[in-house]
């Protein structure tokens, strides 16, 4: 097996201009967004080695809520704030076994480039979204990517087996 990095976009702030960006929080649909991500996640049965976070309020909050359902505790990591590429990301993953799935939590435009970096492949990443890449000797295969509505149903939705 290979590793996975999964990125979960934050969900949605309050605007640029109402306070400074690092303070920005997340609204009532930011929240949402963010429990209906990790609920997605846990309904798939996706089990993560660790979940890294952008200091940034915003993506804080958003591992914070998302990670109630995966059983995770976030930790902070500078490099996820601004700037945050294919090199800080393989890094992430090598703190971990081989096959091991790693949540970092962050922003646009820097969750992106590092899928296209990994990948080849362009993505519109929507706030709130995930993807998910395999990644192998530096190089990365696209697993998946989701909107927030797509994980909004997944959360809500009962899986075959499932009693509700």
């Amino acid at each position: 097996m290979a590793a996975q990095l999964w990125l979960l976009r934050h969900g949605e702030a309050v605007p640029h201009e109402s306070k400074p960006d690092a303070d920005r929080e997340l609204t009532a649909r930011g929240e949402r967004q963010a429990l209906a991500a990790g609920e997605g996640l846990a309904r798939l049965g996706v089990e993560f080695a660790a979940c890294y976070t952008s200091p940034k309020i915003r993506a804080r909050d958003t591992a914070r809520l998302a990670c109630q359902a995966l059983n995770i505790e976030p930790d902070e990591v500078a490099v996820l704030a601004d700037g945050f590429g294919r090199e800080d990301a393989l890094e992430l993953l090598l703190g971990h076994d081989d096959d091991a799935r790693v949540l970092v939590v962050g922003h646009d435009p820097s969750f992106s480039q590092v899928v296209f970096e990994l990948t080849g492949g362009r993505v519109d990443f929507k706030k709130g979204g995930v993807a998910g890449v395999r990644v192998s000797a530096g190089r990365g295969e696209l697993l998946v990517l989701m909107r927030p509505r797509e994980l909004e149903s997944l959360a809500l939705s009962a899986l075959p087996g499932d009693p509700g």
